[in-house]
This record gives structure tokens, sequence and C-alpha cells, in this order.
């Protein structure tokens, strides 16, 4: 079983690595993490862990809300990263069915309502096939050479 929670400040070492193999062109992965942890609340971020054993970290989302503080907030499936050989394993839906309602609840202590999600992935991202399963987001761009290839920009209207 996974437990889906907060993350915290003694989590970002491990979640660093997951960060490290899973985004092998990014670098400084633990001044990237850090960064986004310390933007609450403009960003959310969860890691999943293994609830027999609570240390072990297999992934992590980061969720952040854009253009400001809004009464209808636009949000950005910013990064969702589970270790390599747990993929195929349900990990990564289950950190966004599970954050997804924390992320709600927070924003309603904030007064605001979600009103539409955003993802941007690799144009070549299997993962697509999991925004669209699990968010109900479809592409809407694709823009050329972004950043290491074509990458797509996904929206989930309404969610």
């Amino acid at each position: 079983m996974l437990n889906i929670r907060i993350m915290e400040q003694g989590d970002l070492v491990k979640a660093a690595y997951i960060h490290k193999v899973a985004f092998v062109r990014q670098m400084m992965s633990l001044a990237w993490l850090e960064c986004n942890l310390n933007a609450h609340p403009r960003s959310f971020c969860f890691v999943a862990a293994q609830e027999e054993q609570e240390g072990v970290l297999l992934g992590y989302i980061i969720w952040s809300q854009k253009s400001g503080f809004r009464s209808e907030v636009v949000l950005e499936l910013e990064q969702l990263a589970v270790l390599p050989d747990h993929h195929g394993q349900g990990i990564g839906q289950t950190l966004i069915k599970a954050s997804l309602p924390l992320v709600k609840e927070r924003l309603a202590d904030q007064g605001s309502v979600l009103k539409h999600i955003v993802v941007t992935t690799r144009a070549d991202n299997s993962a697509q096939k999991l925004y669209r399963k699990t968010l109900g987001a479809d592409v809407e761009a694709t823009l050329s050479n972004l950043y290491s290839s074509d990458e797509v920009v996904m929206v989930a209207r309404r969610v």
C-alpha cells in the first residue's frame, strides 16, 4: 500500500534522488525540489511512501497555481516522478488521484475552486495516456523544440 502525504523537509534528499533518475537532463535536483516545497501555497508537493516502510519514497507530485491566486484556479501538474523500477505499478495514477482532493481542500481554504488543470510533457512521453485517463486531459497545443524535444500542452477542463 501507498501513503500519499504532504512532502516534508526530511523527504527532500530522497525525492531529489527520484528527480535525478527520472529527469536525467535536469540539474540541481535538491535545489529544484526545495524551492518548490518552499513555494507553498503557490505550490503543493506530495510524496508516495510505502506504508510498511514509511521512509521509502517511490515518487512525488508537484501542483502549482498559475497566474496568481484566483477564485477559479488554473492548476498545473508541474511535475510527477516515480522511481523508474516502479513504473507501471499505478503509483503515478495514485499520486494524482490521492493528492488532487487534498489540493482542492487547500484551495477551498483560500476561498478558491479548481477551474482547469494544465500539464506539459514531451510529445513522445507515454505519460500522456495517464493524464488523459486520470484527469481527462486533452492535447491542445504542441510547442516545437521547447526543451529537449517537442512539448505538448494538455488541459483538463472543469475537473
